[in-house]
């Protein structure tokens, strides 16, 4: 018999990988959608494919009354919370909006899940910002790391793994997080800067546009493909004892490389078009993030499938394509 599992965030970069994940396995998949997040282009373009293969619900994470509906009509076997305001620079801007999105949103999940669905299992979506510049003496961020967030999306972020790891005690509910590092992908969307820098060089390489202008080039990042990340969300979930885990490459890169090689891969040289845009930087700025993945590694059996510059040469060929 095939398992149910609802996906908050459907539309999003990784809702729209776990559906196809999913799908490629048998489940029958409900995507949560808000009355006005179908209608952008992006969010058409990440699951027009799969609208005649998914059911799609109206319902939003901030509103508790709406999630019961869908929760009390399905019944699902396992339920992915992705649904949140993720952009840093953004939530500086918009603090209460991201709180409530990811805070509130959390809880709302939890509470309806206790109520109406208790043996469904919940998989929360975390973040490595939670950890700020927090890092262990071997350069490595893992689940023994202190927190130490310094911006108001990692401060939300923190309460929704508290509160997860609250309810799972609490309640004795299947809840497993995932701290998930950057993760990239042609569906990512344009506010961050992976797609910019790929997006902007292939339009500098068309004559399309002059310049780019980024913020702080001086940042080390772990990044991998979202792909991976929707595999590791999966096999979270398959678990019989729910834990949290670190999801990332192990590996660290520069944005400055991450630019010199989208460049050269284009025949450019990034340093002839770049400029740094003051309006750009962060109030508060994380300077490196480095996950150690053993743990997912050792007791799901996860492992990559696409390497930095594998995840940045599907990007490319995307845009190129697209532009």
């Amino acid at each position: 018999m095939s398992k149910t599992a609802l996906i908050t965030g459907i539309t999003g970069q990784d809702g729209s990988y776990l559906a196809e994940l999913l799908l490629s396995k048998g489940y029958k998949v409900i995507g949560t959608i808000r009355r006005h997040s179908f209608n952008t282009n992006l969010s058409n373009t990440r699951i027009s494919h799969l609208v005649d293969k998914i059911i799609l619900e109206y319902a939003d994470v901030t509103d508790l009354d709406s999630l019961q509906k869908v929760t009390k009509k399905y019944h699902p076997d396992e339920l992915y919370n992705l649904a949140a305001q993720s952009d840093v620079r953004i939530s500086f801007d918009n603090p209460v909006y991201t709180n409530n999105t990811i805070s509130t949103g959390t809880l709302n999940v939890l509470e309806c899940i206790k109520n109406i669905s208790p043996t469904t299992k919940v998989y929360q979506a975390s973040s490595s910002e939670m950890f700020g510049n927090n890092i262990d003496k071997d350069g490595y961020q893992r689940e023994t790391t202190p927190f130490n967030p310094n911006n108001p999306y990692a401060c939300s972020r923190v309460f929704s793994y508290n509160i997860c790891n609250t309810y799972k005690e609490a309640y004795d509910m299947h809840i497993s997080t995932g701290i998930a590092f950057n993760h990239e992908s042609p569906r990512r969307g344009d506010n961050f800067v992976t797609t910019k820098v790929v997006k902007g060089a292939v339009n500098i390489y068309k004559n399309q546009q002059d310049k780019l202008k980024l913020g702080n080039l001086d940042v080390y990042r772990d990044w991998s493909h979202a792909k991976d990340h929707v595999n590791a969300m999966w096999l979270i979930l398959q678990q019989s004892t729910p834990d949290n885990f670190i999801c990332s490459s192990g590996e660290l890169n520069s944005l400055k490389y991450l630019c010199e090689y989208v460049f050269s891969s284009l025949g450019m040289d990034y340093e002839k078009y770049i400029e740094t845009d003051p309006n750009m930087l962060r109030p508060k700025e994380i300077k490196l993030t480095k996950g150690d993945p053993s743990k997912l590694e050792k007791v799901t059996g996860w492992n990559r499938k696409y390497s930095f510059k594998e995840m940045l040469d599907e990007m490319i060929e995307y845009w190129k394509d697209k532009l």
